[in-house]
């Protein structure tokens, strides 16, 4: 199936991806027979220091080598890698692939010995609710418009960008989120993501005005305990939003701090002897916490009813949090306690639940900051939301800039999206990459409909959604084909009462893939193995020891993909998209469609 040898850290490959501190793993690195490899080392950096054992042939399957050695997990982060050598030539196999040159230790594959993520979350696929624009229960109407709030009705425009953005007020509540649960289900959703129901001075709440109350414009705390038991009474999970590098200028802990001197709570953030204090990004709503306070530590951490434990708790039982800015927490100049805070919050929420999620926001490059007993993975936008854009943009395409790097999203051919995505996850554990949230947009981007520019784009980004590694994310309202050219012109209420403005096509397409990603254990813990990249098409296998699974994206029409290594007559029946059921010829080879733009998925025997 492939000319390339391959290892990565699923367990078709490692015999415990979560292997305790002391243990010995086994790995197997699979070596095709054609590709001139006489001898394997292992080659492990316990302490720092290099080390090589010899690799043994342990089995013979499908024209491949099987090659087996063992890896003391001697170190937190204990990290290999294989040194293949014969007629072939000298080279090394990493998480990034096959290469003929020396590389860093940066890109080795890592077996990590701390407590691994939640089970439940490799089976989870995601939706994020922005409460405001969800939908409205008959008690919304109990709540009057806040004085800082501009009045909208349901069908009134969002204004994308102006001094109304963050204050247009819709009044979708956590009631409405409940009534709602049935279109979840239909979709095939499993876990419901909240972005934050904490009172505040804005329609996105990241600006919290306190964190031991729910919104009462939301419903209260009784509202939340209600969506959560319907949620957990269906057998799902449900997670909040919660912001650790800045509170809102109307939180009593600020509050506080700038009314007095001797405030205990000055320490809780950046404030000089004049009054000055530091924020996000300068803006002064969002006062920035200072994470070398150890009160501050204590309120977010310390016992069942601090910040993290306490939501976690019956009778709300939240399953997780997700973590916004956690790029910039705890990081400010001469400061950095990002590293504490995130092994801090993991400690925190694992006393409370151990079964719970800690989800990280990183728009760019995150992976320095997973795999240190922190974060459980991030929210996956450079490695894998950035390329699947420059793949599948659309011909007009205009937006402002490409999430914050000036000018427009650029034009990659899949060679480039395929390096991109190879050169982030192989900055990253297996584990690492396995429990990060893949998305095609969120509140704070263009919808992918926009990027995109029509239906049959956006299946195939839709299908890369599903299929590949990592936990699927999708924002409420991508399964209607809802659009938006950035973040808060993303944030559109969703049209309940305009079947117009509800694309079927693209509805019934997230729910086949959805229902196809459950049926088939290799999309949810199965390896990855890449198979083809030309400009058009990507082709990758996802396997576990008892199945595998076949994917062709294909963004245009093109030339036929042909796969050499397959057993001749050797079957792949077909199971998404609609394409022929296929069949290796004398050869071996396996021939994929040229059709576009089309995503193909296929079982193989």
């Amino acid at each position: 199936m492939s000319v390339l040898p391959h290892h990565d850290g699923s367990a078709t490959h490692v015999s415990n991806p979560a292997p305790a501190l002391g243990e010995t793993v086994t790995v197997f690195a699979r070596v095709p027979e054609t590709a001139g490899v006489s001898q394997v080392h292992l080659r492990t950096t316990p302490d720092g220091e290099p080390h090589f054992v010899a690799a043994v042939p342990d089995r013979r399957r499908g024209g491949e080598v099987w090659w087996r050695a063992e890896v003391p997990v001697h170190n937190p982060v204990t990290s290999y890698r294989f040194w293949l050598t014969g007629p072939g030539g000298d080279r090394w196999l990493n998480q990034y692939g096959v290469v003929g040159h020396d590389v860093p230790d940066a890109t080795d594959f890592r077996l990590v010995a701390d407590a691994p993520p939640p089970q439940w979350h490799r089976d989870a696929v995601v939706y994020q609710i922005f409460p405001d624009r969800f939908a409205r229960s008959a008690a919304a109407d109990q709540h009057p418009p806040p004085e800082w709030a501009v009045p909208c009705d349901w069908d009134t425009p969002v204004v994308g960008l102006g001094p109304e953005t963050p204050y247009q007020f819709y009044g979708g509540d956590l009631g409405g989120v409940e009534q709602r649960l049935d279109h979840l289900a239909q979709l095939g959703i499993n876990t419901v993501y909240l972005t934050p129901v904490f009172p505040a001075r804005s329609n996105h709440r990241y600006d919290a005005a306190g964190f031991d109350q729910i919104d009462p414009l939301l419903g209260g705390d009784a509202a939340l305990a209600s969506l959560a038991a319907a949620v957990h009474a269906r057998g799902w999970r449900i997670l909040g939003d919660l912001t650790t590098n800045h509170c809102g200028d109307a939180h009593p802990w600020f509050a506080a701090a700038v009314s007095e001197v001797a405030a205990a709570e000055r320490e809780l953030f950046y404030l000089d002897p004049a009054g000055d204090y530091e924020s996000w990004r300068g803006v002064k709503s969002l006062p920035k916490f200072n994470w070398g306070s150890a009160e501050l530590r204590r309120r977010f951490f310390d016992g069942p009813d601090a910040v993290l434990a306490r939501w976690l708790r019956p009778p709300y039982r939240l399953d997780g949090w997700r973590i916004d800015v956690a790029n910039m927490t705890g990081r400010l100049r001469a400061d950095d306690y990002a590293s504490e805070v995130a092994a801090a919050a993991r400690a925190a929420v694992a006393a409370a639940r151990p079964d719970a999620l800690l989800v990280a926001e990183h728009a760019h490059d995150a992976t320095g900051d997973l795999d240190r007993g922190g974060w459980h993975g991030t929210m996956n936008y450079a490695g894998f939301l950035r390329p699947v854009w420059s793949w599948l943009r659309g011909p007009t395409l205009d937006l402002a800039d490409f999430l914050g790097v000036p000018g427009e999203v650029p034009r990659r051919d899949g060679g480039a999206t395929l390096t991109t995505m190879r050169t982030f996850a192989a900055a990253m554990s297996w584990r690492s990459l396995a429990a990060s949230w893949n998305l095609l947009g969120s509140h704070d981007t263009a919808r992918i409909r926009t990027v995109v520019g029509d239906p049959a784009r956006q299946e195939v980004a839709a299908g890369l959604l599903f299929t590949l590694p990592g936990t699927p994310m999708v924002f409420a309202g991508d399964e209607w084909g809802l659009t938006g050219v950035n973040g808060e012109d993303s944030r559109t209420p969703m049209p309940w009462h305009r079947p117009e403005r509800q694309d079927r096509r693209t509805f019934d397409t997230y729910r086949a893939l959805i229902a196809l990603r459950h049926a088939e254990p290799a999309l949810r813990h199965g390896g990855l193995r890449w198979l083809h990249a030309d400009p058009d098409a990507l082709v990758f296998v996802r396997e576990t020891p008892a199945e595998a699974v076949l994917v062709l994206a294909r963004r245009a029409a093109g030339t036929p993909v042909r796969l050499a290594g397959f057993d001749a007559g050797a079957a792949a029946v077909n199971h998404y998209g609609g394409g022929p059921d296929l069949r290796g010829d004398a050869e071996g080879v396996l021939t994929l469609p040229a059709d576009g733009p089309t995503l193909q998925v296929w079982r193989l025997g």
